[in-house]
């Protein structure tokens, strides 16, 4: 007797291999419906990445502002010590070169230039005869203190002007040892002045008389006789913007100045 086979029916077989087919063909279907990308959105996404790239480039870092910064600081300390170093250049120094000079029947002049042939950066004429002045300075020790009056706070503020240097003062009470000697204007140098200058720049120390010369515009040098002056090398001593001291450098006078002028402001 056959022994009854039971045979699997066909269709689970046809389903197990729909089925597989089905599942296969999904992953293909699923490969094939995703599209690939279009050059146009290729391009947009660039033109989106540059635009972003370039709007951080923009955007300046911390530390450009501080590189920024210091540059500017460093430029403007730079600026500022090259004018006040241009102003020590014109100014006066602590040796400054001192001329007194004047006609035998005249007023004293007394300039100061910071080398022998600079212009003077300060030049008065003192009431003063130098007759006089020299029979001072004969009997011994010259003090001769300038004074000049310092304007008020409220006028200042009312001009709004700085506050002038004390050696562009105009106008000076005269003292020659403790004595009261009238007013001394402070001049500009003019082309006799600079003549006298200029015949004495090759003296560094010294006095003496230098002849008239006979190419003046007018005879008022004749008239008041020769030229006297003294030249020496001064010290300068700066106590604050409303002071200053000038010393006469003599190395035969022990130490001790013959000629000390004094210029104040009170």
């Amino acid at each position: 007797m056959k022994p009854n086979m039971v045979r699997v029916p066909s269709q689970s077989q046809d389903f197990s291999s729909k089925r597989h087919f089905h599942w296969t063909k999904k992953v293909g279907t699923e490969e094939d419906d995703e599209v690939p990308p279009s050059n146009s959105t290729q391009q947009d996404k660039k033109k989106d990445n540059t635009k972003s790239t370039q709007q951080v480039s923009s955007i300046p870092t911390p530390k450009k502002k501080l590189q920024a910064v210091a540059v500017a600081r460093l430029r403007t300390i730079l600026t500022s010590f090259g004018k006040n170093r241009s102003n020590l250049q014109l100014g006066l120094g602590t040796r400054v070169v001192g001329t007194l000079f004047g006609h035998r029947r005249g007023h004293v002049h007394f300039a100061f230039q910071k080398d022998p042939n600079s212009p003077p950066a300060f030049l008065v004429e003192l009431a003063t005869p130098i007759s006089g002045l020299v029979k001072e300075m004969a009997s011994g020790l010259v003090r001769i203190a300038l004074e000049c009056d310092k304007e008020k706070e409220l006028e200042q503020e009312k001009k709004s002007v700085t506050v002038k240097k004390l050696l562009e003062e105009t106008m000076w009470r005269t003292y020659c040892n403790g004595k009261k000697c009238g007013f001394a204007t402070r001049r500009e140098c003019g082309a006799k002045e600079w003549r006298v200058l200029k015949a004495v720049e090759p003296i560094s120390m010294g006095a003496g008389v230098l002849p008239v010369s006979t190419g003046d515009d007018d005879d008022s040098g004749a008239a008041d006789g020769e030229l006297m002056y003294m030249r020496a090398k001064f010290e300068r001593i700066v106590g604050s913007r409303d002071s200053e001291a000038f010393y006469m450098m003599n190395p035969d006078s022990n130490g001790t100045p013959e000629l000390s002028i004094y210029l104040l402001r009170i």
